[in-house]
């Protein structure tokens, strides 16, 4: 059994939605004070909303982590609400597809800004607070697609979610002193919003390749993110934890057959 860690304080960016909501909703659900920073106010108030409901303690900032000049404002409103942070999780991402032929500087710019990029701001912006903590976590979500598979039209996106990983092991090493950890969480395919956009047959073909025969959800993500979190995850950094139901496993269908 984990050691509490209620009480604690938690920024979780990207935590409108998807898989950040449900970060968001499980660490407020161990007792987590969750600061959910998003673009859109209306989402991020009805998460807040959501928590507050089933008895947990969160607020929200309105911030961009694409911008430069947005990205202190969070850790400055989780100062403000809840007076530091102990826990960081750095979810923020987008994933236009767009093959090679395709792709413009722009549409490169656009996906590094906010996965690569806003990861690094954000974990700068909040790294003095967590020093501060004596327990600092930093949680990334990356993703399978980039460090261990590849999908065609998403050679950007894999890219930014491959340089997470790089970022991950140098910042491990530069924080160790402070006992902040720095790990990652590389999530499958997982039933969100934005996988429900690509189809139903998209969702049945990704599930027959999954040896668990379905596809992820977002707790399953989230209860990970929650043992990184904890004390019991203390002597674990600059680890990468694949949540994919087995899915980069078969080296074809073929091997799931009989």
């Amino acid at each position: 059994m984990l050691q509490p860690i209620a009480g604690r304080v938690a920024v979780v960016t990207g935590g409108s939605r998807g898989i950040g909501k449900g970060i968001a909703r499980t660490l407020a659900r161990h007792g987590v004070r969750v600061l959910i920073a998003s673009r859109g106010e209306d989402a991020a108030r009805g998460v807040v909303d959501e928590i507050r409901s089933a008895g947990g303690t969160a607020e929200h900032v309105v911030a961009d982590v694409s911008a430069p000049d947005d990205v202190p404002h969070i850790a400055e409103a989780a100062l403000e609400h809840f007076g530091g942070i102990d826990i960081l999780c750095s979810n923020a991402g987008i994933f236009p597809p767009r093959s090679l032929r395709e792709l413009t500087a722009a549409d490169i710019d656009e996906v590094f800004n906010v996965n690569l990029r806003g990861t690094m701001l954000v974990v700068k912006a909040c790294l003095p607070a967590l020093e501060r903590s004596g327990h600092g976590r930093v949680i990334l979500t990356s993703s399978i697609t980039g460090p261990v598979t590849g999908y065609p039209g998403w050679s950007h996106y894999g890219a930014s979610k491959a340089g997470q990983l790089g970022f991950m092991r140098t910042v491990a090493m530069e924080v160790a002193g402070a006992g902040i950890t720095v790990n990652a969480v590389l999530p499958g395919n997982i039933k969100t919003e934005g996988l429900a956009d690509l189809g139903e047959e998209y969702e049945r073909t990704m599930a027959a390749a999954i040896p668990l025969k379905r596809l992820g959800t977002v707790d399953d993500v989230a209860n990970t993110v929650v043992f990184l979190a904890s004390d019991e995850a203390a002597y674990l950094t600059g680890v990468a934890i694949v949540v994919d139901g087995g899915q980069i496993l078969p080296e074809s269908l073929a091997a799931l057959e009989g």
